[in-house]
């Protein structure tokens, strides 16, 4: 469990609306847990804290306000929430990739892109869903059928 939090608190002027776009985009890439409107939570560690204040220099840039904190939840309960909500938004995305494994002919691509996808949901993967292992066995199962295929 994480008993620190790296926060971003941010404001940005509704237009243009691309700043605000690209900020969300890297923000879900990081996989980001949204607290409220314009605050965001990431388990404190160097590089979370390091990508934040790189966002927070960008949102700086087009003009708003941000800020990065360092947090710790008041209570226990609080702090296996938030570990909570990040781990089952991970656990949706591999159960997603597994069932999209599953249905899919065996294919070098589309091994190669599902491989990668599933490279990008373990970054963010701060928790180690349990759902994990099956992506993985899924995404392997698909990549055994194209190379029996090939």
């Amino acid at each position: 469990m994480a008993d620190a939090w790296a926060l971003l608190a941010y404001r940005l002027p509704r237009e243009p609306s691309t700043p605000r776009i690209a900020l969300w985009r890297r923000l879900r890439r990081l996989g980001a847990l949204q607290l409220s409107d314009g605050l965001v939570a990431l388990p404190e560690n160097e590089r979370t804290r390091e990508q934040l204040e790189w966002l927070a220099d960008e949102v700086l840039e087009a003009g708003g306000d941000a800020t990065v904190w360092i947090a710790t939840p008041s209570t226990r309960a609080q702090g296996r929430a938030l570990v909570e909500r990040m781990t089952e938004n991970t656990s949706a995305e591999y159960r997603k990739l597994a069932a999209e494994a599953q249905s899919l002919s065996s294919r070098k691509q589309t091994v190669a892109r599902l491989r990668r996808t599933l490279g990008a949901i373990r970054a963010r993967d701060y928790f180690g869903s349990p759902e994990r292992a099956a992506a993985e066995r899924a995404v392997e199962a698909l990549a055994s059928g194209a190379e029996a295929a090939a």
